[in-house]
């Protein structure tokens, strides 16, 4: 099954088909199923494996989406690197709907959400510092200019837990930590790619303004949700440009430091770790306690 995909892409709402000629291959995973079947397809001379967080249909809410499954399904097909497009809100008067973000930090406020592939009696501490594949956002940005999509290379995005969207006070809080974007299906997928030594990188989609900033007095709230979703709809095209342009260098990329995360991250005596956590774990760790 390795070598079936050399970039995966993560969509949210707005990527259920957009892949042409695709076929679907379902995989179980040690974390259950993913999300969906999982389509590959031939884009621009490389192989491409999609997967929609959220289900076929937009069937899955955001705190409930089996990340740890995604990524290992990515990884079983050979996947080295992943772009992960994501609807988000804006929390800065600068970024407008319809506006892309290639972010180069998170700040974690889900809970409860299973987000590491560690869980003891092996430790491993992965370096989080820089949380999204550099080399991977600069592709991501030079095919950005080269479409002259209105975009920004840098930006930090809250992830809260969901399915609720944020209180005004909540929202101005978030806004005095100097974030730029909220959204709630972004984690822990960077977390777990890292731990998995796949480069990621987190497009993200403005649609909308969050909850700090009062909406038109004239729209009520059958027209603006219409509003909010026709800047997902361009918002979308535009990532998909992106993506398209972005795919066939991200997949001739070469080594990154992100491939090579778990290095010195295990800290436990190998001699203690049991031989079926080893097993399980192989795919992940076995070139370390080997």
């Amino acid at each position: 099954m390795p070598g079936q995909a050399e970039i995966g892409v993560f969509g949210g709402s707005g990527f259920y088909q957009w892949l042409d000629g695709a076929r679907s291959i379902m995989i179980d995973t040690p974390y259950g199923s993913p999300s969906a079947p999982i389509a590959l397809a031939d884009v621009g001379g490389r192989r491409v494996a999609f997967l929609p967080r959220h289900g076929p249909g937009h069937t899955i809410p955001a705190p409930f989406v089996n990340f740890r499954a995604n990524v290992w399904a990515m990884r079983e097909l050979g996947v080295s690197r992943i772009i992960g497009p994501s609807a988000v809100g804006s929390l800065q008067p600068k970024l407008h709907p319809g506006d892309l973000v290639i972010c180069d930090q998170f700040i974690d406020r889900t809970t409860g959400r299973p987000d590491t592939y560690y869980p003891g009696p092996e430790v491993v501490h992965v370096s989080a510092a820089d949380p999204y594949c550099p080399e991977l956002r600069e592709l991501a940005g030079s095919a950005a200019r080269q479409q002259d999509l209105r975009f920004h290379p840098t930006g930090t995005v809250v992830v809260v837990q969901g399915p609720r969207f944020s209180t005004r006070a909540e929202s101005e809080l978030h806004r005095v930590w100097n974030a730029q974007l909220i959204g709630m299906t972004v984690m822990p997928e960077a977390k777990l790619a890292r731990e998995a030594e796949i480069c990621y990188a987190l497009v993200a989609l403005v649609t909308d303004h969050d909850c700090w900033k009062p909406h038109k007095g004239d729209l009520d709230a059958v027209h603006l949700l219409e509003e909010i979703i026709g800047h997902l709809r361009a918002a979308t095209e535009n990532a998909l440009a992106l993506i398209r342009r972005a795919l066939p260098a991200a997949a001739a990329g070469g080594d990154c430091s992100c491939q090579s995360a778990l290095a010195l991250a295990v800290w436990s005596d190998r001699a203690r770790i049991p031989a079926e956590v080893r097993r399980k774990l192989k795919p992940l760790l076995g070139k370390y306690l080997d």
